[in-house]
C-alpha cells in the first residue's frame, strides 16, 4: 500500500524535515552515500551477494521509496562524514555506532552529550570489540578522534543531553539550523528568515540595502546569508 507524504504542519513539528538532496547540500555529501547509509545496499563478493542493512532508521517514515530525514539524522550523518573524511572505513564507523548506542542508550548516539564527552573511549572500545585495534596506531588515533569530536561539537548546541541546534556558518550565531523553527531549514537566527530567501532576494533586487529594508534584517546578517548559501553552492 502506498504511503502518503508526511504532513509538514503536524508530524514534523520540532523534528525537522530534509529530503536526501537537501541533506546532501547542507552536509556536502553525495546523495548516493546518504541513500546507501540509510536505505541499505547490496554488493557482490565473488559469487556471493552481501546485504548491508541501513545504519539506522530515519526519524521520518519513508514513502514511495523516498527517504526523509529529521534534524538528528542530519547531525548523525555530519559526524559520520567527518570520520570518513579522515580515513575511517564505513565498517569501523558502523562498529562505533553500534557500541555508542549501548553507551548512550540512544538510537542516534553521535548527536548526544555522551558521545561529546566519551566519544574517544567509545571509539577505542568499539575497535577492541571488533578486533580492529591491532592494525591501528591507537595512540595516534586517540588524539585524532578526540580532535575530530571536539571540532564537530564546537558549532552544535545541546539541550537535555542531545544536539538541538547547529550553527552551520563557521559557528557564527547569525545563522542557525533549529528543528523547532522553519522545519529545520537554515535561517537568520534573530529574524527567522531562511537564508536562501535572503540570498535570492539580493539577486532579484540587486542590492543588500534594499533587502535589509524589505525583510527588516541587518545588512551583516544578509551578507552572512549570502556567503553561507554561496558556500553550499560551491
Amino acid at each position: 500500500m502506498l504511503q502518503t507524504a508526511p504532513n509538514k504542519n503536524t508530524s514534523l513539528l520540532g523534528t525537522g524535515f530534509y529530503t536526501v538532496p537537501e541533506a546532501a547540500r547542507l552536509l556536502k555529501i553525495p546523495p548516493l552515500n546518504i541513500r546507501r547509509w540509510l536505505g541499505g545496499y547490496t554488493y557482490k563478493r565473488g559469487d556471493t551477494t552481501v546485504t548491508m542493512p541501513p545504519l539506522w532508521s530515519p526519524q521520518l517514515p519513508s514513502y514511495d521509496h523516498h527517504i526523509e530525514l529529521g534534524f538528528r539524522d542530519l547531525i548523525e550523518l555530519r559526524v559520520i562524514k567527518t570520520f570518513i573524511d579522515h580515513g575511517l572505513s564505513i565498517i569501523t564507523v558502523r562498529n562505533c555506532l553500534d557500541y555508542a548506542r549501548e553507551c548512550a542508550n540512544d538510537p542516534r548516539p553521535f548527536s548526544t552529550r555522551r558521545f561529546q564527552t566519551d566519544g574517544r573511549s567509545i571509539y577505542l572500545e568499539s575497535l577492541r570489540r571488533s578486533g580492529e585495534a591491532e592494525v591501528l596506531d591507537l595512540k595516534k588515533k586517540q588524539y585524532v578522534i578526540k580532535k575530530l569530536i571536539d571540532r564537530t561539537f564546537r558549532d552544535l548546541d545541546l539541550s537535555d543531553d542531545i544536539v538541538t541546534r547547529w550553527r552551520p556558518f563557521d559557528g557564527k550565531p547569525s545563522i542557525v539550523i533549529d528543528p523547532q523553527r522553519a522545519f529545520g531549514q537554515p535561517i537568520a537566527a534573530n529574524y527567522g528568515v531562511p537564508t536562501v530567501v535572503l540570498a535570492d532576494a539580493v539577486k532579484a533586487e540587486g542590492s543588500i540595502e534594499r533587502v535589509t529594508h524589505l525583510f527588516d534584517v541587518s545588512s551583516s546578517v544578509v551578507r552572512d546569508a549570502m556567503k553561507f548559501e554561496h558556500s553550499l553552492a560551491a
